[in-house]
């Protein structure tokens, strides 16, 4: 079997799973997804990076008592 067939077989094979993708299990799914507004976006990242922040703050806060309260004892 040569390079050529064996990409063809690949690709045949590629694109008959992604054939199938809206009538599986989760095909309902995928065809009410739309793509979210401006302001649905910008919520979404506002929410996303204060969870980030306070997830480094508290980080930050285990590495410094970490650090420094070992000390004193």
């Amino acid at each position: 079997m040569s390079i050529e067939e064996k990409a063809t077989a690949a690709q045949e094979n590629l694109e008959s799973k992604f054939s199938k993708l809206g009538t599986g299990k989760y095909g309902r799914i995928i065809k009410m997804c739309r793509t979210p507004s401006t302001e649905e976006y910008k919520r979404s990242l506002l929410i996303v990076a204060a969870g980030l922040a306070v997830l480094g703050v508290v980080g930050f806060g285990i590495y410094w008592l970490m650090s420094y309260l070992p000390g004193y004892f």
